[in-house]
């Protein structure tokens, strides 16, 4: 902890606040933030020095508005220091915080930047419940408060990753009338589908992250938790309170979880009503966030009834490109359109900025005006379980392979080596006939690629750095579609019903993988993995070569730490069965790409 930096406030105020002039800004620290059932909050102010009206940045939430990146998740920060120094050029990076704007970047181009610490967590005293109804009011009564003080033109946008991304959804549904322009950058947007239940499979990450990420800035933990590099003040302070007061005063949301296998209103009441977000939309999602993120922000995107929008996919780490000079150009000249009304040329922007992959982690920014890109040709590959191959007309005959759900690596189908650079953008489908020896089957599907040499070529994730090109999963139990919201490239399924298997009989399952945007170079091969359970990347020797992070529990070997391993869920008496493949003739089985033709 850099202590030469820390400055003990000497002038607080009777609301607890106080505020100081340094690093070119006046910071108001623990500003009182009343909601509408009596509790305050408390918000960092980050403003220019001289006085005026300026448009205002605000975030919202659970990971400690005075937690600094570097001490939160000293790993990742090394990473992306280390790797990423123009993104941390020209900053102390002491005001630095992990997923939201930093300051210092931002108050000098004269924006005003609020960090509030949401119900529960860091300064501020309730229950917490995260991403709650509850909570998403609160962020409402935030930005009418923001847009109301004298210092604020009015206009509020919003701007940050994952939870900062993900309540913006839920927000902008409520239609707060000064918020004018939200930045999506690589957020949820359905709890069941993209965060709990993959296809209908309980993700254990939500365990690991209320365990290591929530408990840990809970209002309360007070000196057993972290203290400010900058002020010196008790992170989830001021008070500590007993290990059971903090219990009481927390909705396990991992436990209600797993209360909900099935997509009720429970997870209903989080899902925000995309045809009443009228706000100016720019969405950005990562092609590798597989798979917690860049479904909501396609979705979002799609659904939203914004009449101005935009999506921008890009590639590596989570935390990267939202800081690296890219990605802050990109926000600010969004914001500047629509914040401080520039004339900037954003209005001219492509509806949809793509930085296509490509082996080594190099990308082509394309614009396009439409997702899915209209000249996409949806091009479907036939599975054969005689060849192991994806041909492109099914075989004339029947065949079969089978393989354990639980202990074996599946089987794959290939592809063979590309004539020319192929490049497959958009949406991914996939049509199987299985047959299982027990009531249920699992269905993880992973789309790879392979070099000429058949090693395995993977792609830097927003955590894992061994990734396949994209993944897709399938409870066979929760087979049932959405027949209104379903489309021949993204079959949707309902989730609201088990319907169990017959041991023997064949089924007909429907199954996507997350869209992608990649070049095949010529001479590598594109396969489709089918298994029953999680992906693991090959390359790895041994554990020491597997990668980690230090604010999660576990290595990671191609899934990041969105594991599938919870045995109550996965008892291996049903889902270490015997599952097989039926295709040929009568049994059509393929996977569906966008296939799109140069321009």
């Amino acid at each position: 902890m850099a202590k030469t930096l820390m400055r003990r406030p000497k002038n607080k105020k009777k609301d607890g606040s106080w505020s100081e002039i340094r690093e070119g800004m006046r910071i108001d620290w623990d500003v009182p933030i009343t909601m509408d059932d009596g509790l305050v909050l408390r918000a960092n102010v980050y403003r220019p020095t001289k006085k005026g009206k300026y448009p205002v940045l605000i975030s919202h939430g659970t990971y400690g508005k005075d937690l600094a990146f570097q001490d939160g998740y000293p790993s990742a920060w090394e990473l992306f220091s280390n790797d990423h120094p123009e993104a941390i050029a020209g900053s102390t990076n002491i005001h630095q915080n992990w997923e939201v704007v930093d300051p210092e970047h931002w108050v000098p181009d004269n924006y005003i930047c609020i960090r509030v610490d949401s119900r529960g967590s860091g300064r501020s005293p309730g229950h917490i419940f995260h991403l709650s109804p509850r909570e998403t009011l609160d962020f409402k009564d935030c930005i009418e408060w923001a847009g109301e003080q004298s210092w604020s033109n009015g206009k509020v946008g919003l701007a940050g990753i994952s939870y900062y991304a993900v309540n913006q959804w839920q927000v902008a549904a409520l239609r707060p009338k000064h918020l004018a322009a939200m930045c999506v950058w690589e957020g949820l947007s359905d709890f069941y589908r993209e965060m709990i239940y993959h296809g209908g499979i309980f993700s254990s990450y939500s365990r690991n992250w209320y365990d290591n990420r929530i408990r840990t800035v809970q209002h309360g933990a007070g000196k057993r938790g972290y203290k400010s590099r900058v002020t010196g003040e008790l992170i989830a302070g001021p008070s500590t309170l007993l290990d059971e007061e903090l219990k009481k005063n927390r909705t396990n949301i991992s436990k209600e979880y797993e209360k909900h296998p099935l997509n009720d209103g429970f997870y209903k009441e989080r899902l925000a009503d995309f045809s009443m977000i009228e706000t100016p939309l720019l969405s950005c999602a990562n092609w590798a966030g597989q798979p917690l993120h860049p479904r909501g922000n396609y979705v979002g995107y799609l659904e939203s009834g914004s009449k101005q929008k935009w999506l921008e996919c890009h590639g590596l780490e989570h935390w990267t490109h939202f800081y690296t000079p890219y990605g802050r150009d990109l926000q600010k000249q969004f914001f500047g359109y629509f914040l401080k009304g520039e004339k900037n040329g954003w209005n001219k922007k492509p509806k949809v900025m793509l930085n296509v992959r490509r082996p080594g982690e190099k990308f082509t920014p394309r614009g396009e005006s439409e997702w899915p890109l209209k000249r996409t040709k949806w091009s479907k590959f036939y599975l054969n379980t005689e060849k192991m191959t994806l041909d492109k007309g099914k075989d004339k005959k029947n065949h079969k392979s089978t393989y354990k759900g639980m202990s074996s690596d599946g089987v794959t189908f290939m592809m063979s080596p590309m004539k020319s650079d192929f490049e497959i953008c958009g949406p991914i489908a996939t049509k199987l006939f299985v047959s299982s020896d027990t009531v249920d089957a699992d269905i993880f599907l992973v789309l790879r690629m392979f070099s000429p040499d058949l090693t395995e070529v993977t792609f830097q994730g927003t955590l894992d750095p061994h990734t396949p090109i994209a993944q897709g999963w399938l409870r066979a139990s929760h087979r049932k579609l959405d027949k209104k919201k379903s489309k021949p490239y993204w079959p949707w399924h309902t989730h609201d019903e088990k319907q169990p298997l017959k041991p023997g009989q064949i089924y007909e399952l429907d199954i996507d993988l997350h869209p992608t945007g990649v070049v095949i170079p010529a001479g590598y091969r594109l396969a489709l993995t089918v298994r029953g359970k999680d992906y693991v990347w090959p390359g790895a020797k041994s554990q020491d070569e597997q990668f980690t992070l230090s604010n999660l529990a576990k290595p990671m070997t191609g899934c990041g730490p969105f594991l599938h391993e919870e045995p109550r869920d996965r008892p291996k008496t049903v889902f270490d069965g015997k599952v097989t493949l039926h295709t040929g003739k009568a049994y059509g089985a393929w996977l569906m790409l966008p296939i799109i033709p140069p321009k």
